[in-house]
């Protein structure tokens, strides 16, 4: 039977197409699948005072390359922010990323401010509540401040996040400076303002963060 070289051409090219089909369909496949972590944090986690690449954020990249753990990392981080702004930017963030885990590193803006408690409360109920009805599991990370407005708002302050974590049975980083500002060389760990770690206290902070992010991604918890 001779060869019908129009037939062959076709078929070639229709392999060729559903070639380029399935590669394609694999990589949305792949991209659907791939656990987004977002982080909405002040300047804390935005690297202030940083090089690029040596914040605890850039850190859990590496540190999820290296396990070979598959997860994209979008940190939404701002200088500056406050619960409040975090409340009006986290629904436009969850829509475009779709995360799979929320870290909420917010609230020690509030606090240098003075700014009511029951208002930091409300807003990051608020981010907790939205980030779970997106689908998405929370990080809740505790933080601390100096008694500048009295040892019952710094008391009071530190006691709401784990408050939080408990009512609504979400994920808590206990401290987020364990290790880092209760060190009795504190000063050491600090930029010169005093409020931001160096480059040589975030893996510490990583550190911190690791035990309670690891689980979630991996399925293992909440």
């Amino acid at each position: 039977m001779p060869f019908d070289f129009t037939r062959g051409v076709r078929l070639a090219m229709a392999s060729v197409v559903f070639s380029l089909l399935t590669s394609v369909g694999n990589a949305a496949t792949t991209a659907a699948t791939t656990p987004t972590i977002l982080v909405m944090g002040d300047s804390l986690s935005a690297e202030y005072g940083l090089a690029r690449g040596t914040g605890w954020v850039a850190l859990l990249e590496k540190r999820l390359q290296a396990e070979e753990i598959s997860a994209q990392v979008v940190n939404a981080s701002i200088s500056g922010e406050t619960t409040a702004g975090g409340v009006t930017r986290l629904p436009t963030l969850l829509a475009q990323h779709r995360p799979s885990v929320v870290v909420i590193e917010l609230g020690a803006n509030d606090a240098l401010r003075g700014f009511a408690l029951s208002a930091t409360k409300g807003n990051l109920t608020t981010m907790v509540k939205a980030s779970k009805t997106a689908g998405a599991r929370v990080v809740l990370v505790g933080m601390q401040v100096p008694p500048n407005f009295g040892k019952r708002y710094a008391d009071d302050f530190a006691g709401l996040f784990p408050a939080l974590a408990k009512s609504e049975s979400i994920a808590l980083v206990p401290f987020f400076l364990k290790g880092v500002a209760d060190r009795p060389d504190a000063r050491d760990w600090f930029q010169s303002d005093g409020m931001h770690p160096t480059a040589k206290a975030h893996p510490v902070i990583l550190g911190n963060m690791w035990p309670t992010l690891k689980p979630l991604l991996l399925g293992r918890q909440r």
